[in-house]
C-alpha cells in the first residue's frame, strides 16, 4: 500500500490590503514539512484539517481564496485568534 504524501497549505490576511485570504504556500511532502517546521518556528498556530487542505493545495501561490470556501476559511481564523488569546492569557 502506497503511504499518502503529508500536505500542508499556508494562508494570509491582511485586511488593509486585501480583500480576503490569500494563499501564502502550499505544499507535499518535504515542502509541506518546511511549512509546518516554520509555522512551528514562529508560533503561527496550526490547525490540522485534511479536506481543507485539499481544497486549498488545487490554489495557487498569491491566489485568493474563493468565495466558496470564506466560511471555512473564517472558522480557521476563528480558531487561530481563540488560541492566540488563550495563549496570551497564560502568559500574563
Amino acid at each position: 500500500m502506497k503511504e499518502k504524501r503529508k500536505k500542508a497549505a499556508a494562508l494570509r490576511y491582511d485586511q488593509t490590503r486585501e480583500n480576503a485570504p490569500i494563499v501564502a504556500a502550499s505544499g507535499r511532502g518535504l515542502i509541506a514539512d518546511t511549512i509546518i517546521d516554520k509555522a512551528k518556528a514562529n508560533n503561527v498556530p496550526i490547525l490540522e484539517d485534511s479536506s481543507m487542505v485539499e481544497l486549498l493545495a488545487e490554489l495557487n501561490i498569491n491566489e485568493t481564496i474563493p468565495e466558496e470556501l470564506y466560511q471555512a476559511v473564517a472558522e480557521v481564523f476563528a480558531y487561530i485568534y481563540r488560541t492566540d488569546k488563550s495563549i496570551g492569557d497564560r502568559s500574563n
